[in-house]
């Protein structure tokens, strides 16, 4: 598996995933010294193992590497008698180091991710929330139908409007916290003996002596970086992508819930297919953050539908409670 990912990978990540391979390698003459003459032919891999590798040669994304993480962290050599403790040391190591490789795919895709994944869910929940509190209340079909559509468009709207503020506001404040590169020029007019510099440093955290040790030798190599890699830039996002993730993800949720009523169908029957398709989408969308999250799917996915069908139940029971008579 490791193989197969640094096939789609170059540079550095490319050498950490061959070093991880190597080290499996280890791991594998370790049980053929141990089997001897009773090693036998070669076995497939269980179902999952066998998955993951699929997975790694078709995509190799943080998809698959969140899912190695996982298999990593369920090695069972701390508690095999037959393995070694370096051997068990290894393996937790190579959790770690998978954890810093998705680490860095999750900074890529953090910023539209999370707007994608939040609009999703929120355009499933509110929307079958309100659809089928509408239905509750006895309501025309075609009336429920157009509150679903207007419930779809206005809150599509808001949420890539509010995205868009938001992630902007995040990149405006970062930007008034980022060194200006044009202080590099006032470096050569400083005044060595009162040395100025001393304070950025101490402005930035450092002790007053660590701050002079460090301007002095700034200043003896003549050469200042105040600019900064700032990573949060890339995990954030840029607005326009963000609104536009935002509003696609949330119209997409908020369409499901309201397909029955495309076709019709309308009461009890139009209501229960809707909740089945939400839930579903639910699943999914929880197993996906789940994956990407490092924790377990299945946890994840029975969150969001917990939570998205307890909120659908509330507007549903105040539909019924305040709803008009349709007999």
């Amino acid at each position: 598996m490791y193989r197969d990912l640094a096939a789609r990978r170059e540079g550095e990540e490319r050498e950490i995933l061959l070093a991880l391979a190597e080290a499996e390698g280890r791991h594998e003459e370790h049980w053929r010294e141990l089997l001897g003459d009773q090693l036998g032919k070669p076995r497939k891999g269980d179902i999952r193992t066998r998955l993951l590798g699929f997975l790694a040669r078709r995509f190799g994304s943080v998809f698959v590497l969140a899912l190695a993480q996982r298999a990593e962290a369920r090695s069972p050599y701390e508690s095999d008698s037959d393995a070694t403790a370096a051997m068990a040391a290894d393996e937790r190591i190579h959790g770690e180091v998978l954890r810093g490789l998705a680490t860095r795919g999750r900074n890529r895709l953090s910023g539209t991710f999370r707007a994608a994944v939040f609009g999703a869910n929120d355009g499933l929940v509110s929307n079958l929330a309100l659809t089928i509190g509408i239905s509750a209340s006895g309501v025309a079909t075609h009336v429920v139908l157009l509150t679903g559509i207007a419930g779809l468009l206005a809150g599509a709207l808001s949420m890539g409007a509010g995205e868009y503020v938001s992630v902007r506001s995040q990149r405006e404040l970062l930007d008034a916290s980022t060194p200006d590169p044009e202080s590099n020029r006032a470096l050569p007019h400083l005044d060595v003996d009162a040395n100025e510099l001393s304070l950025v440093y101490r402005s930035r955290g450092m002790t007053p002596e660590e701050a002079d040790t460090h301007a002095a030798e700034v200043l003896a190599d003549n050469s200042l970086v105040v600019t900064e890699e700032n990573d949060q830039h890339e995990a954030i996002g840029t607005g326009i992508g963000a609104a536009l993730s935002s509003f696609c993800f949330f119209a997409s949720g908020a369409i499901i819930p309201i397909i029955p009523y495309f076709f019709g169908l309308g009461g009890l029957p139009a209501i229960l297919i809707a909740a089945g398709l939400v839930g579903l989408a639910l699943l999914g969308t929880g197993a996906i953050v789940g994956v990407l999250s490092g924790g377990s799917p299945l946890l994840r996915a029975l969150r969001q539908l917990a939570i998205g069908f307890g909120a659908a139940a509330v507007t549903y029971l105040l539909g019924l409670l305040f709803g008009t008579p349709t007999g």
